[in-house]
């Protein structure tokens, strides 16, 4: 990581995305805008939700990354009677008769949160604690999670019976909402040709642990044109009912925070170095807009009336 500059460094950010791509394609067919928008969360030290119905590789996805950025990985699947010390950690009496903490499944660089919104909400926010503060607390000693940390969690948007959906405050902790669709007749086609046969793949480490946190702190220091950090906070400002726009008004209950703002202009950073480019312009705000925005707005009885969704009121926005 010896780089003259950090315009070297950048142009090896950019040339190890692709190489990324090209691995982690070798197991996953198509959600070419899921993986990417995964690598951009990841280098942005964020977090994110994955909602798709079941079946769309959302596992094996995050697995995938894990291995070839060359990172600890943890799966937990959530249940109606998870408690917050089955993720967390707790502490127990060894032989010597003394108090050990036994670490939890929390305790990897990337965890994957199994159908979060199947737990109750005391589980939830210990794990949501632990995404923002990047520790745990158990016995009243903090036990700090190793860097780089980065959770994934998935929602099932189906059978949504004995759930407990998160709250829009919650919601905010995510950096972006992605939604996973169905594969086209192609792709699908190329899943089934793949996964009905004896077959295995090796995966390369592209990146360690030690090269992710120099990039994080290196989109950092990406510098951004005030236009488009003005643009992005204007975006975000006019998601906001009774702030001089007409559509939210009209369509919006609440709209998005300061951290949309500041997820705006760190997702540009990052979408901007894995295509080439040393400073972020507004294409690249646009490019990161409905992920960042999806779970920040919540639309009012007037849009669900009028059958308006979320991404195509964001789309009018832009």
């Amino acid at each position: 990581m010896n780089y003259k500059s950090d315009v070297e460094a950048l142009d090896a950010l950019g040339a190890a995305g692709k190489k990324l791509k090209a691995e982690i394609g070798k197991v996953i067919v198509g959600q070419h805008d899921v993986i990417e928008n995964t690598l951009i969360s990841v280098f942005c030290k964020g977090h994110c939700l994955l909602v798709g119905v079941p079946g769309l590789a959302k596992t094996l996805l995050v697995n995938t990354i894990a291995d070839v950025l060359g990172l600890t990985f943890n799966r937990i699947q959530f249940t109606p009677d998870l408690m917050p010390g089955d993720i967390t950690g707790s502490e127990i009496l060894d032989e010597a008769r003394n108090f050990k903490f036994v670490k939890g499944p929390l305790f990897a660089n990337i965890v994957l949160a199994d159908e979060i919104n199947r737990t109750p909400p005391k589980t939830q926010a210990a794990l949501l604690e632990a995404m923002q503060e990047r520790h745990v607390t158990a016995a009243g000693k903090k036990y700090t999670l190793q860097e780089p940390f980065f959770v994934l969690a998935t929602q099932n948007p189906i059978e949504q019976e004995g759930t407990y959906p998160l709250p829009e405050a919650q919601l905010d902790r995510f950096m972006f909402n992605l939604w996973l669709d169905y594969p086209s007749l192609e792709e699908e086609y190329q899943v089934v040709k793949q996964t009905t046969v004896d077959r295995s793949v090796s995966l390369n480490k592209i990146l360690s642990a030690e090269e992710i946190l120099y990039f994080q702190q290196l989109i950092r220091k990406i510098p951004v044109a005030d236009n488009v950090i003005e643009y992005a906070v204007k975006l975000a400002v006019k998601t906001r009912p009774n702030v001089a726009n007409q559509l939210a008004s009209q369509y919006l209950a609440w709209g998005a925070g300061p951290r949309a703002s500041q997820y705006l202009v760190l997702g540009a950073k990052a979408h901007a170095a894995l295509h080439g480019k040393y400073s972020p312009d507004m294409e690249d705000v646009k490019a990161v807009a409905h992920n960042v925005l999806r779970h920040r707005v919540v639309r009012n009885y007037k849009a669900e009336a009028d059958g308006v969704g979320v991404d195509e009121i964001i789309t009018k926005l832009l």
